[in-house]
Parts: C-alpha cells; sequence; structure tokens
C-alpha cells in the first residue's frame, strides 16, 4: 500500500467515524453545540459565522435552475437550506463516506427539495462526463482530499464552460495556532490531508485554471469563485 492509499484509507475511516456521530458533526458544523462555539472561535478564527457561512455559499444564486454537483456533501447540513430555494436545480451530492450519505439521505427528509441525487464516489477519478455541470460546489472539502491535484483536474473536467467553481477550504499560514491543530489533531484523526493551499497559492492555481477567479479570506478559510471560460 503506497502512501496515498494509507491517506485515502485513513481519510475513509476518519470520516465514516463523523457520519455515525452525524448530530455531534452537525452541532459543529452549525455553531449550535459549545465544541462548534469554542472551535469556530478559538480554532479556525471566524469573529463571525454567519460572516462565513456568506462567504463560503457566496457563488450560489438562489435561483440556480442547472445542473449542480456538490463534492462532498457531508450531511448535508450547510447546504440543504440553499437547495431548498432552488426547485428547478439538479443537484448531486456525492462524498466518498457512506455513512455520510446516509446521514445526508435522512437530513434531507427534514427539507422540501427538488431534483436531489445521492452518489458515492472518489473526487479524483468522477464518474461523470467531460462538462456535465453547470456548477461545482466544495464547502470545506479539498483540505481533507489526499489527491488534491486529482481533485483539481477533475472538478474542472466536469464543469461546463462558462459555469462556476465555488466554496471554501482550509489555507494555513493565517493563524499559528489554526496551524497547530491542523497538524496535531485533524491530521492524525484523518479529517485534513496536506498539502494544504496558502492564499497566495489557492489564487495561483486557480487563476491558472479558470478565466475569473474571486478570493476571499475569513480566518484561516478562503472563499472562492472561479468561472470556466
Amino acid at each position: 500500500m503506497n502512501d496515498i492509499e494509507k491517506k485515502e484509507r485513513k481519510v475513509q475511516r476518519a470520516y465514516r467515524q463523523l457520519g455515525n456521530i452525524a448530530r455531534l458533526y452537525d452541532g459543529m458544523m452549525t455553531n449550535t453545540s459549545w465544541a462548534g462555539r469554542f472551535a469556530i472561535r478559538w480554532l479556525w478564527g471566524f469573529a463571525s459565522y454567519p460572516e462565513f457561512l456568506a462567504m463560503a455559499y457566496r457563488g450560489l444564486p438562489e435561483d440556480f435552475r442547472g445542473r449542480l454537483l456538490e463534492v462532498p456533501v457531508g450531511t448535508g447540513v450547510l447546504s440543504f437550506p440553499h437547495y431548498e430555494k432552488m426547485k428547478e436545480a439538479q443537484i448531486t451530492c456525492l462524498d466518498a463516506s457512506e455513512t455520510m450519505l446516509e446521514a445526508a439521505r435522512k437530513h434531507a427528509a427534514r427539507f422540501s427539495l427538488g431534483a436531489v441525487d445521492f452518489a458515492l464516489g472518489d473526487v479524483g477519478d468522477l464518474q461523470y462526463a467531460d462538462e456535465t455541470f453547470d456548477f461545482v460546489l466544495s464547502v470545506n472539502g479539498f483540505h481533507a482530499f489526499p489527491e488534491k491535484e486529482k481533485a483539481y483536474r477533475e472538478t474542472e473536467r466536469v464543469l461546463k464552460r462558462g459555469g462556476i467553481f465555488s466554496g471554501s477550504m482550509y489555507v494555513r499560514g493565517k493563524s499559528r495556532r489554526t496551524d497547530f491543530f491542523v497538524k496535531q489533531f485533524c491530521e492524525r484523526r484523518g479529517f485534513f490531508s496536506p498539502p494544504y493551499e496558502t492564499e497566495e497559492s489557492l489564487r495561483a492555481r486557480l487563476q491558472a485554471m479558470y478565466g475569473e477567479v474571486d478570493i476571499m479570506t475569513i480566518g484561516s478559510f478562503a472563499g472562492f469563485r472561479c468561472k470556466k471560460i
């Protein structure tokens, strides 16, 4: 087993475990638990969590009507409120963890969603044809992907010309406390997988791949919106 395969198994195991404690995970992601509030303020450096969420989803229009791929969907706790407003969109929610997908399916039942499909898959080897989607969304995913180069190529490949790639990810170099926590906890537990982008490296990478790139940061996370030309 090579290093990439070891990383993939570690990440899959970590998120399989998270899927089994989806309620705790959702409390952290929505800032409704004490652990979530502590992490958001002291570990990630968000002065305002609503401001972060607005950044992460700022590229997603409420009246979107095309085909959208979200990877990874996690439990869907952050995305489904947006999808509930997008009745005419065709949405595919993909994740590498079956337990996370099962939690997302259960969570989806609480919302009045339109056309939403759930798929088990690998972002580094997407099972879709070139230029399938009008929008690719990845909120808090790329810092976890073991094979980031493949993930960047695949998400760009399945996006139509004129389509939008948008979302958020952890970037190193913004806070020593956050970087220490990521290395000592998130990496060791398999929630994050190095190497990580800095704001500068992310900007350079996306500008080399897309025609229009807009990046902003809050705390130790970058929000991005890119248009494929």
